[in-house]
């Protein structure tokens, strides 16, 4: 073989090239036998190109393509030439190039492959998964992750540049009793204790601020033992940032010139600063804290008509302090089903409400509208129904879906069904991008199930200043120092301003039921950090899976992560998670301790 050359990448070859010799590596893509001459498509991480070999031209190349197959691995060296212009092929980058190898090296063979690469958007994901390597050797994964990098590159780029530091945290740490399930570790060293995986770094991260550092940021990796769905894993990673001596406005502003950066890397332009609105407008307006703006549909509140109509179903919602609100699909009077309309009635009944009422006010007819409804022209006059279509915003040839119920039961029912019907008439422009903050959550929300309030972000978040005497005595009505960023209604991350006090934390822990003592024992040093001179400090994490998935146009966050996990908690490629040896369970005491307990009990029951 020739004196080999540095390696190129085919995407690196283009006009500059013709004449130059460069040398490639990688996979064979495809090879067509012409009778004579044998063509390969060569693949590797940056894309195609072709090579050539002629039986006349180099009889010794000739032989190693006639070998080839599938999936092969090569290196070939050769010189860059301009393709016949009746061979361009304008569907690849490098189309009008080709090279004639003088030499060709075989690497490796490939058996019969479970499935071909070209096909597996038809092959089921779990298949694919368990031959992972194979699914990430094509040009879309490829993408995703080259996608994924630039992302994270560019998000260091900017913070280092406004003067961060990137800290690790730790990855074996103490459990946590707010948030979801840990993953626990049992500790060999330390007989019946344990570790916990980290749901993310919070505690650590406010601890560095009142260590000093002002500004930390970290890719972290998080982990927690939920049920999982499509933009979920146990596993996953956030951007981290954490700040000193600030306020809301120096978060927002920060965050939004490095997602915007972030978000130019996928081709998408966030303009900036971002449109703000408060948890309430975004409620009371479209039912869900991570509305999808890129449609109208705004929910409108009727409950002025219900609380005088005659009736009896809005009068006693009205009068128990509950909603009558409804949404208006323009120009669908006529062209939404009955049976469409029965489903989604039983739709919104997942949400807590009892049932969907709808009316159509169709076209006029000698002067006269055609008004259809689900029987509330029987209990409603005339002058009740015009009023309705005036509250409702609706025109003539309009739709009204109408809910009633508690404030939480409309919001849930209205804003899924918004969402819902958006999407089955087409209704969502996407060509559009809407990213925006929403501020002012809710401190704490009432557990129906545990009887308590519990923290809406997490016990940690500061209330607003002016809210901080109602803690005790109306802690419904304490608004949080917390905000959310979402994109096309998907919630890409939040933060809050944290409590830098000892007293104000201590407060809020047994607002939620944690007293003094279990303070003490769960929170004890971040409690003791605090009384030594804490700096007013926030931050805020961003999933970078669910921003990747979102910039590449993936269905799940698995298609964004080398080597997720399925809904199962499992890895089909090792088979994890998986049984030990009894040895590993007699290190780590873990067995003895279950016999243990189960002795205990045993004893426990003689009389």
């Amino acid at each position: 073989m020739n004196k080999k050359i540095p390696r190129s990448y085919c995407e690196q070859i283009n006009s500059q090239s013709v004449g130059q010799q460069v040398r490639l590596c990688g996979w064979v893509h495809v090879r067509r036998d012409l009778g004579g001459l044998v063509f390969i498509e060569l693949r590797d991480h940056t894309g195609r190109i072709q090579l050539a070999a002629d039986p006349k031209r180099n009889p010794a190349v000739h032989d190693v393509f006639l070998s080839l197959r599938s999936e092969y691995v090569i290196a070939a060296q050769g010189i860059v030439q301009k393709r016949p212009a009746d061979s361009v092929n304008a569907n690849l980058k490098t189309g009008e190039l080709e090279i004639y190898p003088e030499t060709v090296e075989l690497l490796n063979t490939c058996q019969n492959l479970p499935f071909q690469l070209d096909e597996a958007a038809q092959v089921d994901e779990s298949f694919r998964l368990k031959y992972r390597y194979l699914d990430l050797r094509r040009p879309e994964m490829q993408a995703n992750f080259r996608l994924r990098h630039k992302v994270i590159a560019t998000i260091r780029e900017h913070l280092n540049a406004q003067n961060f530091t990137e800290i690790e945290t730790p990855i074996l740490t103490k459990a946590t009793p707010e948030g979801a399930r840990d993953f626990l570790v049992p500790s060999r060293l330390n007989a019946g204790l344990w570790y916990a995986l980290p749901q993310s770094p919070q505690l650590f991260k406010q601890t560095l601020m009142i260590s000093g550092f002002d500004r930390y940021y970290q890719i972290a990796r998080c982990f927690r033992d939920e049920d999982l769905r499509a933009d979920r894993q146990p596993e996953f990673t956030q951007i981290d940032i954490e700040m000193s001596f600030i306020e809301e406005e120096d978060i927002l502003s920060t965050t939004e010139s490095w997602l915007a950066a972030a978000f130019k890397c996928g081709g998408v332009d966030i303009p900036i600063p971002l449109p703000r609105y408060t948890f309430k407008e975004v409620m009371d307006r479209f039912g869900s804290d991570k509305p999808d703006m890129r449609f109208d549909l705004e929910i409108k509140d009727l409950t002025k008509l219900a609380a005088k109509c005659q009736f009896k179903v809005f009068q006693e919602v009205a009068a128990s302090g509950g909603f009558v609100r409804g949404i208006t699909l323009p120009g669908k009077a006529n062209d939404v089903s009955r049976r469409t309309l029965d489903e989604w009635r039983d739709f919104v009944k997942l949400s807590g409400a009892q049932g969907l009422m709808w009316v159509a006010y169709g076209q006029d007819v000698d002067g006269k509208p055609q008004i259809r409804s689900a029987g509330l022209d029987k209990y409603l006059s005339a002058e009740e129904m015009c009023e309705l279509q005036t509250l409702a915003g609706a025109k003539t040839g309009d739709l009204v879906l109408v809910v009633a119920g508690t404030y939480s039961v409309v919001c849930q029912a209205l804003g899924r069904l918004r969402l819902k019907v958006a999407e089955e008439l087409n209704l969502i422009d996407h060509s559009k991008n809407k990213m925006f903050w929403v501020l002012d959550f809710p401190m704490f929300e009432y557990d129906k199930e545990e009887k308590k309030y519990v923290a809406m972000h997490h016990p940690f978040t500061a209330p607003r200043p002016e809210d901080l005497p109602l803690l005790e005595t109306e802690p419904e009505k304490v608004r949080a120092r917390a905000y959310d960023v979402v994109f096309n209604g998907v919630e890409l991350g939040s933060g809050s301003i944290r409590i830098h006090d000892q007293e104000t934390q201590s407060r809020v822990f047994n607002r939620i039921g944690i007293d003094q003592q279990a303070a003490k024992e769960k929170f004890g040093f971040l409690l003791d950090a605090l009384a030594t001179g804490a700096p007013p400090h926030g931050g805020i994490a961003l999933g970078i899976d669910r921003i990747v998935m979102l910039l590449a146009g993936a269905k799940s966050i698995r298609d964004v992560i080398a080597f997720p996990k399925t809904q199962s908690g499992t890895c089909l490629l090792t088979d994890a998670p998986s049984k030990v040896s009894p040895q590993q369970l007699a290190e780590l005491k873990v067995g003895s301790l279950v016999k243990e307990k189960q002795e205990s009990k045993e004893i426990q029951k003689v009389p």
